[in-house]
């Protein structure tokens, strides 16, 4: 169950990376090398979740696979087509739900959305779609409040619906749900599922919770050592709702942890060397 690549079984491949290379320069010393020939490749209607130790590049991957950020060195592939920025159908929801305070909820799931690298839209449109995406995630009703009315789970749902009213063909997802509770947590994997599931949306999840990867994922992959770079992959083709707790994905959590374990101790023995 364990494998040493990151490539789709499924051949219409809408997000791939390829030989990805990120290293931020120093002042008078060696370049700090965070991720090192990094390469995965996203099927549409896929989930796809990396697990990693902390350091170890995963946020800094999702940055560039959303043409946030730069790669220095590799290639970014958006439906075959190469990625060079923000591209439209790219959505992104940070760990932080990151809402404007001086607009109430609706403003915010609309805010963005007249950017320049945005396709042009009618006001009509746009007031179509952000009343859609309110309604996805369940918050009609809300429309009028402000984030400091919103509880965390309000807050996450509001950011999600956000890069739904973009039309996203892709979700990039940092961590969004890794500060609330348990149950709205689950909440909001549920939601996910629906979302992907509704419009055939791929997404890219970027955690810490083995659960959570196990619970959404059809894809789990590890990100280690020091550079980053890939060292495991499972695949989970148990359908949804999951039960996570079956023989065999106990079996897939325990090679996950033992690797995730591994993992740890050899970046920070990777680390320590480097900083002799």
């Amino acid at each position: 169950m364990l494998m040493q690549t990151a490539t789709s079984a499924n051949d219409d491949i809408v997000l791939g990376a390829y030989g990805i290379e990120l290293r931020y320069p120093r002042p008078n010393q060696p370049a700090n090398t965070v991720l090192c020939d990094f390469s995965l490749e996203l099927a549409k209607g896929e989930i796809l979740a990396i697990l990693g130790p902390s350091g170890v590049g995963k946020s800094s991957l999702l940055r560039v696979l959303a043409g946030l950020q730069a790669a220095s060195q590799g290639t970014i592939q958006v439906n075959g087509g190469s990625l060079h920025g923000p591209h439209p159908r790219l959505g992104f929801v940070f760990q932080d739900a990151s809402l404007l305070p001086w607009l109430n909820l609706q403003e915010n799931v609309g805010f963005g959305l007249d950017f320049k690298h945005q396709p042009a839209i009618t006001k009509a449109e746009k007031q179509q779609r952000v009343q859609a995406a309110i309604a996805d995630v369940d918050l009609l009703g809300a429309q009028e409040r402000y984030p400091s009315e919103l509880s965390g789970g309000m807050a996450q749902r509001t950011a999600l619906a956000r890069s739904l009213a973009r039309q996203p063909e892709i979700l990039l997802l940092d961590e969004p749900f890794s500060a609330l509770d348990e149950i709205t947590r689950a909440d909001m994997q549920t939601l996910l599922l629906q979302i992907t599931a509704k419009y055939d949306t791929s997404a890219i999840l970027v955690t810490h919770d083995i659960d959570e990867a196990l619970t959404v994922a059809d894809r789990i992959l590890l990100i280690g050592q020091s550079p980053g770079r890939l060292i495991g992959e499972w695949r989970i083709d148990d359908e949804h709702p999951r039960d996570i707790v079956t023989t065999k994905i106990t079996a897939i959590r325990v090679e996950i942890t033992q690797a995730l374990r591994e993992a740890r101790n050899s970046t920070k023995q990777q680390r320590r060397v480097a900083s002799r």
